[in-house]
């Protein structure tokens, strides 16, 4: 009988060297690149697919790819239509074998790495000397759009697997999905995971690098994401602008009628969100995480915002400064967000004039166990029922066919070799214990996988720490953060049972 076939056992010292060097010399020119692509999300770029954009940065990436040193890899940009026929936005899958036995084909444990391409629009408010598409280093971060939410994410899951193979680790099956719609809410991802259901495989852990960080000092892993609603809510008044000392106080301001529909859900004093159907319960593990990790984070969770100056000349103040209620309101509680407006003009040329119309975009977030389809109805519903004055009142929902308002998540508990595992990953590679911590943010696809994989672990994690900034202007990639991330990922990706 031939002697099982052994694995040299994996270096974490040398694995976080290597990838450190990697991301020097590989990874970091190739962000430069694809910051430089305005690769908007079809949702803030409607002609995508005429631009070239998001090609483009599929086009290198998989380039990027293809070339690394990486046996037995192969890969594939994916193209569906949808039922008209019409493109829809590509996705980029790789398959990587298992360097070790394994049990027959369809049962082999696969790890599935996600990420995307497509990037949030422009903002304004960046500091003079950057911009949304302009690639600098400075202090090591890496700023310009995209960089790390979360245009690394292929990069990095090559490179572990790369890295891996270069000490002679063996690992086991590995995919990679990585779309090019999700921040557009993903809309187009049902069909390719339906499409490559068989080619999934039997997904028993999944990668996630679209999340965020406490700090910049462990690894973080993301217990629970919220849903999301946004969509236009209009008000109508006239058929076109009359002057305001003719008709003020005969016509009602299209501003105050929205104001008052607003109402309905929102307590503008406190923020908090009345109808009950959008608030569920904080399971207990929960609350005694988001405790923990307020003792561990402190003032910090609402300090490191960048505060605009108040009205004694201090600070503007939180909701609150308690650590908990902190961590607890940005993840287990809805808030309603105004982010665009229509139908109002710039002040320096707003005349004296009563406008037809006021429109709002609004971001409804949702705590993770609120059912998103029925939180974009029952918005619906409770914006346009009974409208003052009679007026025009429309609420659209983003999305399509039915595809509005996105679910949130919360992870399944944790194998212990998976919770060994990282812990171990955030000391070698950080030199402190593995930190919880929930996030605002929205990722369809992890209650996506959760439904077709019921019994695959969830590692979700990301580079988007204090600071970061995310959508807003200035956001940046903390470049020593993302190295140490991707040797945590290798490591437990090589722990894999």
């Amino acid at each position: 009988m031939n002697a099982p076939e052994r694995h040299p056992v994996l270096d974490p010292s040398a694995l976080g060297a290597s990838l450190a060097q990697t991301w020097d010399a590989d990874i970091l020119p190739e962000l430069r690149d694809y910051i430089a692509v305005p690769a908007k999300s079809p949702m803030f770029d409607p002609q995508w697919l005429e631009n070239g954009h998001i090609e483009a940065v599929v086009r290198r990436a998989a380039q990027w790819v293809e070339a690394r040193r990486v046996a037995g890899l192969t890969l594939e940009v994916i193209r569906l239509t949808d039922a008209a026929g019409q493109p829809r936005t590509p996705v980029v899958f790789f398959e990587v074998p298992a360097t070790r036995p394994e049990p027959d084909a369809g049962a082999a444990p696969t790890v599935l790495m996600y990420g995307h391409l497509d990037k949030q629009p422009e903002f304004n408010g960046w500091r003079s000397d950057l911009g949304p598409w302009t690639p600098v280093v400075e202090n090591d971060k890496l700023y310009g759009r995209g960089g790390a939410d979360d245009g690394y994410a292929i990069y990095a899951s090559v490179a572990a697997i790369e890295a891996l193979q270069a000490q002679g680790v063996a690992h086991p099956r590995i995919v990679g999905l990585i779309e090019t719609c999700e921040e557009s809410g993903s809309y187009d991802l049902p069909a390719y995971v339906d499409a490559l259901r068989e080619r999934l495989g039997n997904v028993s852990l999944v990668v996630c690098l679209d999340s965020g960080a406490g700090n910049y000092e462990q690894l973080w892993l993301t217990t629970s994401l919220r849903g999301n609603v946004t969509g236009t809510l209009k008000v109508e008044v006239l058929t076109e602008g009359i002057h305001s000392g003719d008709a003020s106080g005969v016509v009602p301001s299209s501003f105050r009628v929205l104001r008052q529909l607003l109402d309905r859900l929102e307590d503008s004093r406190t923020g908090r969100l009345l109808p009950a159907s959008l608030h569920c319960e904080v399971p207990p593990h929960r609350l005694a995480q988001a405790r923990a990790t307020a003792a561990l984070l402190g003032d910090e969770v609402w300090r490191r915002l960048p505060w605009s100056c108040g009205a004694d000349g201090g600070p503007t103040l939180p909701t609150t400064t308690d650590p908990t209620e902190v961590l607890l309101n940005r993840t287990w509680r809805p808030t309603l967000s105004v982010t665009g407006a229509e139908g109002f003009p710039a002040v320096a040329h707003a005349g004296n004039v009563l406008r037809p119309y006021s429109a709002f975009k609004l971001s409804l977030r949702l705590p993770p166990l609120v059912d998103g389809p029925s939180a974009a109805l029952e918005l619906k519903r409770l914006l346009e029922a009974e409208p003052p004055y009679n007026a025009r009142v429309t609420f659209v929902p983003d999305g399509r066919a039915g595809a509005e308002g996105a679910t949130g998540w919360d992870a399944p508990h944790l194998s212990p070799w998976l919770e060994r595992s990282l812990d171990a990953a955030s000391i070698a590679q950080f030199g402190a214990p593995l930190g919880y911590i929930g996030q605002g943010g929205t990722i369809p696809l992890m209650n996506m996988l959760e439904r077709g994989f019921p019994q695959a672990q969830m590692m979700v994690c990301g580079v988007l720490g204090p600071k970061s900034n995310a959508h807003g202007p200035n956001e940046f990639l903390h470049l020593p953060y993302a190295r140490r991330l991707t040797a945590a990922v290798a490591q437990v990706i090589a722990d894999h049972p």
